[in-house]
């Protein structure tokens, strides 16, 4: 009995035998060749283009969803991180690839209750059960390296215990090494994204990614920043180890469905809440949420934005630079002399890129549309537009783009601006995004 319940929880564990995991990977690129051959054959028998391509899209989008999901570990955590960019996959290839990548928002398979059982006498001691007056061993939800229990403290609070799957850390490491061999199959999936640096910067928050204790940090520090701000709500955390924490639990409609059928007053409002937390953490807080996909947002019943999952936050003591709004400002305005002249002396055009200013002016500019009027309409036409223009290898803006720098300290703030305008273009939400960036963003304001 012994030997089959041992069986059991290391099926059901991230597997951490490396080889395993690479054949699971490197399966993506085959089926898809594979499928590929045989859309020929079809096209051959007298079956359209198109109709192979929309049927190689969808067995592509399963087998992603499929290897990804069921890996956990850093394929899920990739697969995460590539769902705020569905909006830019052209419509005719997108609905296979957002239906697969929301999947990976909030769905993997769960452990067995002896294996959670066990991490968490680790991890909160052998009395591990006193502290709680109940404990639902079926998770609630799970994550790229954890599932969440829903549970009451012994004080009588409801409240939600991410628990870390065991072998994370190796799969992990193990699934990172192996994506970065395939990132150019990858930016396939989301044109207009840069898929290397992501998996790149993904690798470097590992260890940040592990240590729940620092997430349970990180989430303190934003419950004292945004304790009494209207229209948020950030779960308070009750108890934390390195593998498990404990927090208030929060109840409320996922981004996520929202995306899929929400109306356009909870869509528009979900929309300005979380341009508004995006903004305003960096002045608040010190602090970036840089995790940002539906599944780490939700709308509470009375308005509220609730965020959760602090394992990703980037330290921005200083708040976010004032270089960046007066850039912004200057390409609002067609400033193209002055504009090249701080983003030669910040470091974003290498000393011998050979450049015009109007050139520069004319990639970055789109890039501010949302700025220029009293509102705007983030919709996934307006997103995809911007990564075939950026993404077309014969277009002068493509060339420019490859000329110009992003510094270091400015990555981070990049990736999560990117990712929450791909959450916006998602909810289709229409939102006073000029408001929010003059109040919050130094240096835009005039």
């Amino acid at each position: 009995m012994t030997d089959s319940r041992n069986a059991e929880d290391r099926e059901a564990a991230i597997p951490r035998n490396g080889a395993a995991r690479t054949a699971k990977l490197a399966s993506i690129p085959l089926g898809i060749a594979g499928r590929a051959v045989g859309g020929w054959g079809r096209r051959l028998t007298g079956q359209s283009a198109e109709e192979v391509n929309a049927t190689l899209s969808a067995k592509a989008a399963e087998q992603l969803f499929e290897v990804l999901g069921t890996l956990k570990g850093g394929a899920m955590k990739f697969g995460q991180a590539l769902s705020v960019f569905e909006a830019a996959v052209p419509d005719e290839m997108a609905k296979p690839y957002r239906e697969a990548l929301t999947k990976l928002q909030a769905a993997a398979p769960p452990m067995p209750a002896r294996q959670t059982h066990r991490v968490l006498a680790e991890q909160l001691g052998r009395t591990w059960q006193q502290r709680f007056a109940t404990f639902d061993d079926e998770p609630a939800a799970s994550a790229s390296i954890g599932q969440v229990h829903r549970a009451t403290w012994h004080d009588g609070r409801e409240v939600a215990v991410k628990v870390q799957y065991p072998g994370a850390d190796d799969a992990l490491r193990s699934d990172l090494r192996q994506l970065q061999r395939f990132s150019r199959l990858f930016q396939a999936f989301v044109p207009g994204t840069e898929v290397k640096p992501l998996l790149a910067e993904l690798a470097e928050r590992m260890n940040e990614e592990l240590d729940y204790q620092a997430e349970a940090q990180n989430q303190r520090a934003f419950v004292k920043a945004f304790e009494g701000v209207p229209g948020f709500l950030i779960p308070r955390v009750v108890a934390s180890a390195p593998k498990v924490v404990v927090t208030e639990w929060a109840t409320g409609t996922p981004l996520s469905k929202i995306i899929a059928d929400g109306d356009k007053e909870t869509r528009d409002r979900a929309g300005r809440l979380l341009t508004e937390f995006h903004y305003s953490s960096p002045e608040r807080a010190r602090l970036l949420h840089s995790d940002p996909h539906p599944g780490n947002f939700m709308l509470t019943a009375d308005g509220r934005l609730c965020v959760i999952d602090f394992g990703g936050v980037s330290r921005l003591p200083e708040g976010i630079p004032q270089h960046l709004g007066e850039m912004t400002r200057l390409a609002l305005d067609g400033e193209s002399a002055k504009l090249m002249r701080l983003l030669r002396e910040s470091g974003f055009i290498r000393t011998d890129a050979d450049l015009q200013a109007d050139d520069v002016l004319a990639y970055l500019a789109p890039f501010t549309e949302p700025l220029a009027g009293d509102t705007f309409h983030f919709t996934r036409r307006w997103m995809q537009r911007q990564a075939g223009r950026v993404g077309d290898t014969r277009g002068r803006d493509f060339r420019i783009g490859r000329s110009l720098n992003l510094p270091p300290e400015y990555l981070m703030i990049h990736r999560v601006t990117a990712g929450s305008t791909g959450i916006l273009c998602q909810l289709d939400a229409e939102i006073p995004a000029r408001a929010i960036v003059e109040r919050w963003q130094p240096g835009f304001a005039t």
